[in-house]
């Protein structure tokens, strides 16, 4: 197995940054926006956008966890009882703007079983999706609206988004078996 770091920290910090002004210029005018970290890697993203946003603009932000354990459609081939942890969503979803979070869209599975868990929560007004890494090979038609990177990979790779909250370091590593 082979590992390329392929963006180190400040190249990620410089992408959150253009993520931020772009959720910026996409909900100006939006008094609050809802960002939702999808457990694990989404969770810390979130946060570094929020701050970032309520630094760049007048915009108040709320964050929240989702776990999607429950609403994964592959559980049942890898393991026989999935492990559910609590989401963390301390306010009503009915009505909101909420960006999901997460590290890296791949099939679209993690993203489906997201939206699906947060609309189990209530009726949002609108649910946009963002991603730090796009490496394709999606199976159902899900795309994100905000994209750090697009990385194409093949099967026999994937993408290692790693983040000091998580991983003790921040980077993203293209990974070859």
């Amino acid at each position: 197995m082979t590992e390329k770091v392929i963006i180190d920290e400040k190249t990620m910090q410089r992408t959150l940054a253009r993520l931020s002004h772009e959720i910026i210029e996409q909900n100006q005018n939006e008094e609050e926006l809802y960002l939702v970290g999808i457990r694990r890697r989404g969770v810390p993203i979130a946060a570094v956008l929020k701050e970032n946003i309520e630094r760049f603009s007048d915009i108040r932000v709320t964050t929240g966890e989702i776990d999607i354990a429950y609403y994964r459609d592959d559980l049942k081939r890898k393991h026989d009882e999935p492990r559910i942890n609590q989401s963390l969503i301390d306010f009503d979803v009915n009505g909101k703007n909420i960006i999901l979070v997460d590290d890296v869209l791949y099939t679209g599975r993690t993203a489906r079983a997201a939206m699906e868990a947060l609309i189990a929560l209530g009726r949002p007004a609108r649910i946009q999706l963002l991603v730090m890494i796009d490496r394709g090979h999606r199976e159902l038609p899900i795309y994100a609206n905000y994209v750090g990177k697009n990385i194409p990979t093949a099967r026999n790779e994937y993408v290692s988004v790693r983040v000091d909250a998580v991983d003790g370091k921040t980077e993203v590593c293209l990974v070859k078996e």
